[in-house]
């Protein structure tokens, strides 16, 4: 609670003193009732006449009026507090998520922020050192290979975003086709190495095999399990990528040799704006969209995707396709 923001504390405050309210209302009114209800039921035995023949009869007839009228107030008042408890939890649960969604929007506008902000700057000073200044051939060139590896940044987050508002809406329809999956995965690894040349990837074994899937959503959930691969893998240890064929199903396995992920965060990274609050994980740049997508393109294919630990350390994303009959 301490961590909440002054303003969402106070609305936490008003609401379960609202809820003590109410409880404490219906608590009150069941105990008037119920004193009520006696007051009555005595009222009634002192009108009767212990001379009266029927004096037994008429009694045992007001205390069992009276024990209904005790059974109904039990009863509405069960169900009155079941309820009132029910809609609560569910109340505070819905607020609860709305406050964790705004929460992580707002986390996400600003890291998309600072993801576009960085390659324009980025992109802008090497077009000025251009031209502005006479290079020689070899800086030229790593300036421009610095340039287009900014440009890819923002092309790969603008397909991101893009992806990620047409799956949330229903909008995108995949479009199957038989894919080679070896060489569609080899192909994938060479233009990671060409945006990336600082990047090594290690070639493991890789088994052929065709699945059907939609080109484009393969090809963006690949590059984020390698771009995120990149972004927490030391500076100078290589991505290792292997695939092989087990009872029909192709598992495409991607490692890192980075700070890993806990237990308690390998099934939440893959919901939508979730980062890890590792103090380690806040200097890579992200904006929780990536392994988001990663999961629902999986999820389109019919397949799994799940994180296993990569030893001695780091982490392995695994990708289970179905694979399909040569034609």
């Amino acid at each position: 609670m301490s961590r909440r923001p002054f303003k969402i504390r106070r609305i936490y405050i008003l609401y379960w003193i609202l809820l003590a309210y109410v409880m404490s209302a219906l608590i009150w009114w069941y105990i008037a009732l119920m004193r009520q209800n006696e007051s009555m039921q005595a009222l009634r035995t002192n009108e009767l006449s212990v001379t009266d023949r029927r004096y037994q009869e008429k009694l045992e007839t007001i205390r069992e009026a009276s024990r209904r009228k005790e059974m109904q107030y039990i009863g509405e008042g069960t169900i009155f507090f079941i309820l009132i408890a029910a809609g609560a939890v569910v109340l505070f649960r819905a607020v609860n998520i709305q406050f964790n969604i705004t929460r992580q929007q707002e986390h996400f506008m600003m890291a998309v922020t600072h993801e576009l902000k960085t390659p324009i700057a980025v992109t802008k000073l090497n077009l000025e050192t251009l031209q502005k200044r006479k290079l020689v051939p070899e800086m030229q060139e790593n300036l421009i290979q610095k340039t287009i590896q900014e440009n890819n940044r923002m092309n790969a987050l603008c397909n991101n975003l893009l992806l990620s508002t047409q799956m949330d809406g229903g909008h995108y329809r995949p479009a199957m086709e038989k894919i080679e999956w070896s060489k569609f995965v080899e192909q994938r690894l060479r233009e990671h190495e060409d945006r990336f040349p600082d990047c090594k990837v290690i070639f493991e074994h890789m088994e052929s095999g065709f699945i059907s899937g939609d080109h484009f959503l393969l090809q963006i959930a690949i590059q984020n399990l390698l771009d995120n691969a990149r972004k927490y893998s030391p500076k100078g240890q290589p991505i290792s990528v292997g695939l092989h064929l087990k009872n029909q199903l192709l598992i495409l396995e991607i490692a890192d040799a980075g700070i890993g992920i806990p237990d308690q965060d390998k099934q939440r990274v893959f919901e939508k704006f979730y980062r890890s609050v590792r103090q380690e994980n806040q200097a890579a740049k992200g904006t929780g969209l990536g392994l988001f997508l990663v999961k629902r393109i999986i999820d389109k294919h019919q397949g799994k995707v799940w994180i296993k630990d990569n030893q001695p350390q780091g982490t392995t994303f695994v990708i289970e396709l179905k694979k399909e009959a040569q034609a």
